[in-house]
């Protein structure tokens, strides 16, 4: 299974939005990950169409979490971003060819198409398991207890600049 770097993208926003305390703005997102802007809108743009993120117009308008961060799994991002369709979609193969089964005879998946069906179900039963806020937690666990409140007063209006701490 590849994801695209978008869906990489989306789920650091939306941690780092767990520490905001107002709208930020998708220009501050870009910024802080030091990633285009116009790439990063489209990530965003995503979130607002499935209803993880809502765009604030006006002055101190910007992007805040529709929820609370542990009711947003990374499966909802994966598929906001990537789409719902599973990795692998059956062609029927066996139906094909000088040895071709008929369709009367295929009546159940073949072996392959279960086996990455299964797999499938795992991979996203793993992911509906794991929220934004749990992926918030871990990131203070591995880069110190206060990066989350750094970010945040980074990311506050007037917070800091070039240089200061990343997530």
């Amino acid at each position: 299974m590849k994801l695209s770097g978008g869906v990489e993208w989306a789920l650091h926003c939306c941690v780092v939005l767990t520490a905001a305390t107002a709208p930020v703005p998708a220009a501050r997102l870009a910024e802080l990950h030091d990633v285009s802007g116009s790439y990063l809108a489209k990530q965003l743009q995503a979130l607002s169409r499935a209803g993880l993120v809502d765009s604030v117009q006006g002055k101190a308008g910007g992007y805040v979490l529709t929820r609370d961060a542990g009711q947003i799994t990374v499966l909802d991002v994966v598929e906001a971003v990537d789409g719902a369709e599973p990795a692998f979609v059956c062609t029927e193969i066996r139906r094909r060819g000088p040895l071709a089964k008929p369709p009367e005879a295929c009546t159940r998946p073949c072996p392959i198409a279960r086996a990455m069906a299964e797999a499938d179900a795992a991979w996203r039963a793993a992911l509906r398991g794991i929220s934004v806020a749990d992926l918030a937690g871990s990131v203070g666990e591995d880069s110190g207890p206060t990066v989350l409140a750094d970010i945040g007063a980074w990311l506050s209006p007037g917070g800091g600049g070039a240089g200061a701490p990343r997530e």
